[in-house]
């Protein structure tokens, strides 16, 4: 058996990221009861995430995708990223406006929160990260779920209006009023948080 190189185990430690962006289980099949009511508002969502995730990304800002792993303990995530790529449709859609750059970190995750069996906590505390900008699918389950295991943990969290979805307008406002009043988390959507630019002023006559 050839012997691999003891320096080529050794990886350097996860630079500090104070706020890290934390996209939930936007690599999606789409593939259940009530995904037809999920696939528009969520193409939307990952439409906004990604121009969030630029710009945090120009401000240093880490990004970490938690994503299921539909209960196939082989997969990973960049075949999951693949495959829903390969579905056309929403699917598709979404894993090309969010598609992950070089830098990003990946986990899979077995449940509904980000941070039940899973290494978050332990990224997050490699990074010091103590703010958390969640988005993602849906609003009312596991982005919910994950802000409430923030929550616990006390983190400061903003789960943008516009960068989550749900099957339904009810259950999406619903989900943000708890969110927002029980978890304390920042729900106002990145539309209203993106820096405005500046007016071009007109050229002289």
């Amino acid at each position: 058996m050839t012997a691999v190189p003891t320096a080529s185990l050794r990886s350097a430690r996860l630079r500090q990221s104070p706020r890290v962006l934390l996209l939930v289980d936007f690599i999606n099949p789409l593939a259940f009861p009530g995904a037809e009511n999920l696939a528009r508002p969520a193409v939307a969502a990952a439409r906004a995430t990604a121009e969030l995730k630029k710009a945090l990304a120009a401000d240093g800002v880490t990004t970490i995708y938690a994503n299921d792993n539909y209960g196939i303990w082989q997969s990973d995530f960049h075949s999951l990223v693949s495959a829903c790529l390969g579905m056309g449709g929403a699917s598709a859609e979404i894993a090309r406006l969010v598609y992950p750059q070089a830098g990003d970190l990946t986990i899979l995750k077995p449940r509904h929160s980000a941070f039940y069996a899973s290494p978050l906590e332990l990224l997050l505390a490699e990074m010091e990260a103590r703010e958390l900008v969640i988005c993602g699918l849906a609003t009312d389950m596991c982005v919910q779920l994950t802000a409430g295991d923030a929550f616990l943990r006390e983190f400061s969290t903003w789960v943008p209006a516009d960068c989550t979805a749900a099957e339904s307008a009810a259950a999406k406002t619903a989900s943000l009023d708890y969110m927002a009043s029980v978890l304390k988390c920042e729900t106002r959507p990145w539309s209203a948080a993106k820096p405005r630019r500046k007016p071009r002023k007109a050229a002289n006559a």
